[in-house]
């Protein structure tokens, strides 16, 4: 099948080449930005299953004018010093001030007396935020010119303000973000250029991926903005940047397969057509079982309950799937019309290299197949016993700059207020019969709330129109988006408002913190669906390509070594030498996606060749040494690009995609360097021909190509 697809590429380069830009131009041209479908409200990806959105729906029901979510604006004497009478007018004549500005996407600024801090260092005003949620761009201009108005009617007043709150966070963080995407972006072109000319010693090899894969994330990501538009899902602010790194990363490596046995061909003495399809009949079964076992990968994430992942899936699945698309057309059309030119100037590509240490390697694993399977193995099961340690960091705030003008006004606030003002969490106490809320019942509710562990105050209840309704906001004695706050939720907090409730009345939690709790408890059932189900169809895809079930079997497990091993090497980083709480608890999914999905790759490529030696009439242990030999360099050249380009997310001003980058670049190197090098080859040589029972894929049916290959160096017998 990849024989004749080689064939057809090769003879139409120009058609394939024009008619993948044609499709380009008016997938970019006519079709909506990612833009168009990024939210930062955490609360939009969780199903209405969970209490923190029923008590969403609930408020969008009785309280229908009121505000999507409320800015606070902090102000102080810039000396440091108490409000005065006269600092405290001044303040009220900001908010009137602000309210006369008419800005877009705001209601009626309120202040008063109530809002100043009982020390006087600070006082509040409140600036519901009427934009709608899904109104990125309405909620992010009403903050700016709330910030606007507040430097121009304070400046030369000897007062100073910043606007705090989760919008206000939004906007900060998207700005950080678009730092973030700046640069990584910059550090992984400069990165991939450099590694390939390393590599290749050709600037147009190295410039071919950074021009091609630009162009593919582009219209990835206008493809599924159309998805989210067609099936109504939003995607995390997070996803630009890892898109760019996920098209990157494999992209070059789907490249560095191609060129690679391109390269080789080449040295063989085939012309540069005949070498392009030959590399798309041997690559190309390879690149399309990694991008489909990727793409299952991905798409599992289906069955997440929390929305944010399973957006993310599909997003990806697409993005990998134009990759995919790209890597058997475009890339082998170019490099078929420009030819050996593709390594110019060097003229390296003519000679095989001798000894080489893939050469070593492979002749060592071959003599020891047990030593180099026992000491791979320890390796990986000692960095995966740090699992048993995990604990998951739900402060999404604290991965932020504390520069930005929400996370000073924010430390202001808290001089002056419980930590939880910023953020109250929400308790909607409603009656059970649909009668109206009398005030003993609001009264009991707020006398009792008062005196739950955890809460530190709680502010006056207001009446929804029909009077069925009334909210609470719960101060708590801790930052709203701490650890100890979501565990403080989720563990008792709302148990105990659900058994304050007066008789014939009912509680339901909501706010910021309620929202991570159930994030929490969602996080927690999606890990223990979504693993088992993609290992499971990473297997079947294995089966396929193999025809056989005993080398999958050892492959998923590898694979699942390798991902215990990732996420307990992260955790004594960073649970242990930095002595953070806990890690980000989105890193167990990501570190799913990257290193479990893409990971397969290498493990594919690797197999594919000690199937290809097998075939060519070599024995387990010959088979092992010569496909550590000729798949040895690809492997540790794609995991070195591909862990660069996640480890340049360490660049990036935000500590969870710090976490994801250190982490993701440890994944891919353990895949490419102890995995795939040693553990995969050595056991496939000790298992032998059993490896592939029961379709005997080793066995060549239609006739081998070349005779049996000898190692370079001689391999011991059994």
């Amino acid at each position: 099948m990849f024989d004749r697809w080689g064939r057809f590429v090769v003879r139409r380069a120009w058609w394939v080449i024009g008619g993948w830009l044609v499709g380009a131009f008016l997938i970019i041209g006519l079709l909506p930005s990612l833009s168009d479908i990024t939210s930062g409200d955490q609360g939009s990806f969780l199903p209405d299953s969970y209490e923190s959105v029923q008590a969403i729906n609930l408020a969008k029901t009785a309280f229908p004018e009121q505000a999507t979510s409320t800015a606070i604006v902090v102000a102080k004497r810039s000396d440091g010093g108490p409000l005065t009478a006269a600092d405290q007018a001044r303040v009220g004549s900001l908010a009137t001030a602000i309210a006369g500005a008419h800005i877009a996407g705001i209601g009626q600024p309120l202040t008063g007396p109530q809002a100043v801090a009982p020390n006087k260092l600070v006082q509040l005003i409140a600036v519901p935020v009427t934009a709608a949620l899904t109104d990125n761009q309405g909620q992010m201009d009403a903050v700016k010119k709330t910030r606007d108005a507040i430097k121009t009617n304070l400046a030369g007043t000897g007062l100073s303000a910043g606007v705090a709150g989760q919008v206000a966070q939004f906007v900060d963080n998207n700005d950080t973000f678009n730092t973030a995407f700046t640069v990584v972006g910059t550090a992984t072109f400069a990165l991939i250029i450099v590694l390939m000319l390393i590599i290749f010693r050709s600037p147009i090899a190295a410039l071919m991926p950074i021009l091609v894969i630009g162009v593919v994330l582009q219209v990835s990501s206008n493809l599924i903005a159309s998805a989210g538009k067609l099936f109504d899902f939003n995607v995390d602010q997070s996803l630009q940047t890892l898109l760019l790194i996920v098209l990157y990363g494999i992209g070059t490596d789907y490249m560095l397969f191609l060129l690679f046995r391109y390269r080789e061909r080449l040295r063989a003495g085939d012309d540069k057509k005949t070498a392009m399809v030959f590399a798309v009949a041997r690559v190309g079964e390879v690149i399309t079982s990694a991008a489909a076992a990727v793409i299952v990968a991905f798409l599992v994430l289906l069955l997440a309950s929390f929305g944010g992942f399973g957006s993310l899936g599909p997003a990806l699945a697409i993005a990998v799937f134009v990759m995919l698309i790209t890597g058997l057309t475009l890339i082998p059309a170019l490099v078929s019309l420009i030819g050996p030119a593709t390594f110019w100037p060097s003229k390296a590509w003519r000679r095989e290299p001798k000894g080489t240490a893939f050469v070593r390697i492979g002749a060592a694993l071959g003599r020891r197949p047990a030593v180099a399977a026992a000491s791979s193995g320890l390796v990986l099961i000692a960095l995966a016993s740090g699992v048993l340690l995990f604990k998951a960091d739900y402060d999404f705030a604290a991965g932020f700059p504390s520069t930005t003008e929400s996370a000073k006004a924010a430390a202001d606030l808290e001089r002056g207020f419980p930590q939880g003002a910023l953020d109250p969490t929400q308790a909607y106490l409603t009656t059970s019969d649909g009668s109206q809320l009398t005030p003993a019942q609001l009264d009991q509710f707020a006398a009792a709330a008062a005196t739950v562990s955890g809460v530190g105050g709680v502010q006056p209840p207001v009446k929804a129109p029909g009077g069925t309704v009334a909210r609470f906001g719960l101060l708590l004695n801790v930052n709203p988006a701490s650890n100890d706050a979501i565990t403080l939720v989720h563990d008792h907090l709302r148990g105990d408002l659900h058994a304050i409730a007066p008789p014939g009345t009912r509680v339901l939690v909501g706010g910021t913190t309620a929202i991570y709790a159930d994030i929490n408890s969602a996080n927690n059932r999606d890990l223990s669906v979504i693993l088992p189900v993609a290992a499971l169809l990473i297997a079947i895809i294995l089966a396929l390509l193999l025809r056989s079930i005993v080398a999958p079997a050892y492959l998923v497990l590898a694979v699942l070594l390798n991902f215990a091993a990732t996420l307990g090497s992260a955790i004594y980083l960073f649970q242990g030498a930095a002595g953070r709480p806990g890690v980000t608890f989105q890193l167990p999914i990501v570190l799913y996606l990257f290193v479990l999905a893409i990971g397969t790759d290498y493990n594919i490529l690797m197999i594919a060749r000690l199937r290809e030696e097998a075939r060519a009439g070599n024995e387990p242990r010959a088979a092992a040494a010569l496909g550590v030999q000729h798949a040895g360099p690809t492997v540790a050249a794609a995991g070195l690009i591909l862990a660069g380009t996640f480890a340049v997310l360490a660049l990036a001003p935000v500590s969870f995609l710090q976490q994801i980058g250190f982490s993701v670049a440890a994944g891919i190197l353990l895949s490419a360097f102890v995995m795939s090098m040693f553990l995969v080859p050595s056991l496939t040589a000790l298992i032998g021909h059993t490896a592939w029972w029961p379709g005997h894929g080793d066995v060549d049916r239609g006739g081998a190509e070349t005779a049996p290959v000898q190692p370079s160096v001689p391999v011991e017998s059994n």
